[in-house]
């Protein structure tokens, strides 16, 4: 997770949770957290919109990104109350996440063993199944702008017939 969404977590400005990370640093190894490079920050900045001029508010030095293990470390260092619930929950989802992709992971291993045990004439049915279980593809949207206007209100006349 990067560092200004767990401070905004925390309900800390980004600055004070990175100072806190930094006095700290012999509780942080690599794989609890690093400094994204600069090539990197440019394709984060370019696709989360995030400002990048120092004379407006924006950051002036790279975003460190913390491993589940750092955000675990994290209410060692922010000791408030708001810290300690705020990882509770972090580590509540990480965990979920974790149950989700290892069911997911168990289900294609139940699937590939049944393949296994029957022959060919069910391969539709597995292939079937197979597809089902793959995520559909995001929908592209179309290049341009999309102006939505209402219809225009024409004065229609009445037209009495003649006898």
């Amino acid at each position: 997770m990067l560092d200004a969404d767990l401070a905004e977590l925390y309900g800390v400005r980004t600055f004070n949770l990175n100072k806190a990370v930094r006095r700290n640093m012999d509780r942080f190894p690599q794989d609890f957290m690093f400094q994204l490079t600069a090539a990197e920050a440019r394709v984060l900045r370019f696709q989360f919109g995030m400002s990048k001029s120092k004379g407006r508010g924006g950051r002036r030095y790279l975003p460190y990104v913390f491993t589940e293990q750092g955000v675990a470390m994290l209410s060692s260092v922010l000791r408030s109350k708001r810290a300690v619930r705020v990882n509770v929950e972090i580590m509540r989802t990480f965990v979920r996440l974790r149950q989700m992709l290892s069911s997911h992971a168990e289900l294609a291993r139940k699937l590939e063993t049944l393949e296994k045990k029957y022959d060919a004439q069910f391969k539709v049915v597995f292939d079937a199944i197979r597809q089902l279980m793959t995520p559909p593809a995001p929908k592209k949207r179309s290049i341009g702008f999309l102006v939505k206007e209402r219809a225009a209100k024409y004065r229609r006349s009445v037209i009495s017939p003649r006898h």
